[in-house]
């Protein structure tokens, strides 16, 4: 006889929330291919078949995380870039909400950072694929409009540059931890000096 499928149920927002951390940061340690709803359910607590009353698979969890990261993400970057700064204020924003959002949401960063590549291929991850050429757009544009204004160098390949930046403010997921000694508005600052001794014109 058929196994009946068990119905699924909206869980209350918080335990909604809290199951998907507990997700973000398997997938983030083990991978995703290596993770099974059974393993997510250990770590929740709970049994395999308890999880899909609130999720029908291991993808659907993933889709929304990364779905709620992107989504905060591009929230604060239309923000800064729809206020008009300057290049250069513009890229100290972008930095610094992009550290703001590795402390929010360190483990999804580290797994579209780990696992985009692949996911990109799969028609339900379609939305990487479009956020990436956002990503890519929005950090070419300021740091061109920089060389334009004459507050970056022209001398740099400013796809190099952009790959540099994006590299290097990203990988921070991998070592940071929220709660740290620094904030990520500190964080951002440091860096921030770092590399805008590189990039920025020399008076």
């Amino acid at each position: 006889m058929p196994t009946k499928k068990k119905p699924q149920v909206t869980a209350a927002p918080a335990r909604r929330r809290e199951l998907l951390d507990t997700a973000a940061e398997v997938f983030a340690e083990q991978g995703y291919n290596a993770t099974t709803v059974r393993k997510i359910a250990d770590h929740a607590g709970m049994l395999a078949g308890s999880l899909y009353y609130h999720f029908d698979s291991k993808e659907s969890m993933l889709e929304e995380i990364l779905r709620t990261f992107l989504d905060e993400l591009w929230a604060g970057y239309d923000t800064v870039l729809d206020a008009e700064l300057d290049p250069r204020e513009t890229l100290e924003a972008l930095v610094t909400e992009s550290f703001r959002e590795i402390d929010r949401h360190r483990a999804a960063v580290a797994i579209y950072q780990k696992e985009s590549k692949q996911l990109v291929a799969q028609e339900r991850f379609g939305f990487l694929a479009e956020s990436q050429r956002r990503f890519e757009k929005a950090w070419l544009s300021t740091l061109e409009r920089g060389v334009a204004a004459r507050v970056f160098r022209a001398d740099l390949d400013m796809r190099l540059t952009y790959r540099f930046v994006r590299d290097t403010v990203w990988v921070a997921a991998s070592w940071y931890r929220p709660g740290g000694q620094h904030s990520p508005e500190e964080i951002a600052r440091q860096y921030l000096s770092m590399v805008l001794d590189g990039i920025a014109v020399r008076e």
